[in-house]
């Protein structure tokens, strides 16, 4: 049995609220069907009709969402596709295609039980995080250091970042480390710039221009800088950046260069802006259709296919070197080497009370009488509709529901469990928000021998 893995995501957010979240515009709540083992003719038709729809009305530049799917359909039409029976196959081809019009690095097809593909270049395993925050440190001359890999939606993201930024409180100086930053939602880049606006200017930061769907209407979204409980304005900033630096980590690299809160140091950015959001394609197949692109009050641009260019042109891995030397301390390659104290780090127990909230979410998932009144009016909203299909094509296949486990601390910033079914077992992460309702999930298949 070909397992899909299974998205049920609602952190009461907007539209403009993902890999650590994958894309600008995070994780909308889907369920993604389970992939076919071939695809035959009639299915190429459908999938092609279905992405040809989802570009012509929600693609972000109209003209050319039209101009892309006039070029699928064509190739359809053509015979190009006929020999293509593997899901990933024709996926790349759908992909391949719709990029030679729109060279737009949010849009991309996939088959949905396919490894994730990487947003710009080859990163390396990603680190454990707590709402994408791996680590604050201390270091020599009063040099705060902080790692972010990705901005889960904010009300995620504000309880982790203000302890960790907290704990940096009175450094002279400032090094944010965003060079395997992968993405996520505006409004937690957003937050984390606030940081370095003097608290009685307030700013707009960033706007989000959207298209209504079906239309060739567009709402404009605007960012301005929030209150934070400490401030590090006025202080030398430094964002260090790879070619690994994506989508909202570029944006975090571009708001503070363009607004002149900070110098970046390190590579030339991924070259992805524009904000995107889920269309499932049927037969296993979706499609990442950006729907909105950010402008900057600053440039009225941003860094789609250029990226963002550094302050200070250096390689990834001499980037910290470079702005420790910069800031007149000793150089160090690693953060290891170079802290005098891990003033953060992520969880490895779970929230008081989410094991159980988790046992009972799962059960009632299963048993389909879920708990309505225990979680988000939103995420209630979004179970109550989609609940049949999550049971039938993930859950009850699964078998009776036996245990948990807690695994880790999640992308989310709640907790991962291991599930334990007769027939396998999933990993569940689970956000819970203030009141300790269930705000949100994340389910995929746990990994084989585990």
């Amino acid at each position: 049995m070909r397992v899909p893995v299974l998205i049920v995501l609602s952190l009461a957010a907007s539209p403009l609220s993902a890999t650590a979240a994958q894309t600008q515009a995070g994780a909308t709540p889907h369920v993604a069907a389970p992939p076919a083992d071939t695809i035959d003719s009639s299915m190429r038709h459908d999938i092609v009709a279905k992405l040809s729809d989802a570009l012509r009305e929600n693609y972000v530049f109209p003209d050319v969402g039209a101009k892309a799917a006039e070029k699928i359909g064509a190739a359809l039409s053509a015979g190009d596709y006929d020999s293509l029976s593997d899901p990933s196959s024709f996926a790349a081809r759908l992909s391949a295609d719709v990029a030679a019009v729109a060279h737009d690095k949010h849009l991309r097809i996939t088959a949905v039980d396919a490894p994730p593909p990487q947003a710009a270049g080859s990163a390396a395993e990603l680190p454990r995080s707590e709402a994408g925050v791996v680590r604050a440190d201390k270091l020599a001359g009063g040099v705060g250091y902080i790692e972010v890999i990705g901005f889960p939606p904010l009300p995620a993201f504000k309880p982790t970042i203000d302890k960790a930024m907290l704990a940096l409180k009175g450094s002279r100086a400032l090094i944010i480390d965003d060079r395997r930053n992968g993405g996520g939602s505006p409004d937690g880049v957003d937050y984390l710039v606030s940081f370095l606006v003097p608290p009685n200017r307030p700013i707009e930061i960033n706007d989000i221009v959207a298209r209504e769907p079906k239309t060739n209407t567009f709402k404009r979204q605007r960012f301005s800088s929030q209150p934070t409980p400490v401030s590090f304005a006025k202080i030398p900033v430094y964002v260090l950046t790879s070619k690994n630096t994506f989508s909202g980590g570029e944006e975090l690299a571009y708001d503070v260069q363009t607004h002149k809160l900070g110098k970046i140091v390190g590579e030339v950015t991924g070259g992805g802006a524009n904000p995107t959001g889920p269309v499932d394609l049927g037969h296993g197949l979706e499609a990442s259709i950006p729907w909105g692109r950010p402008e900057s009050p600053i440039t009225q641009t941003n860094w789609e296919g250029r990226g963002v260019q550094p302050d200070v042109p250096v390689s990834a891995q001499d980037a910290l070197t470079v702005a420790l030397r910069k800031l007149g301390q000793k150089p160090a390659a690693e953060i290891a080497s170079a802290s005098l104290k891990q003033v953060f780090a992520p969880r490895s127990t779970p929230l008081p009370g989410s094991e159980a909230i988790a046992r009972q979410f799962i059960a009632g998932l299963v048993s389909g009488n879920p708990d309505y009144a225990s979680m988000t009016p939103e995420f209630a909203s979004f179970n109550r509709e989609h609940l049949p299909t999550l049971r039938q094509t993930f859950l009850l296949p699964l078998g009776a529901f036996r245990s948990i486990k807690f695994e880790d601390v999640g992308a989310m910033g709640g907790d991962e469990y291991r599930a334990a079914f007769a027939n396998g077992a999933i990993i569940v992460d689970i956000s819970l928000d203030a009141e300790g309702k269930v705000q949100g999930a994340m389910m995929r298949p746990a990994p084989a021998g585990q």
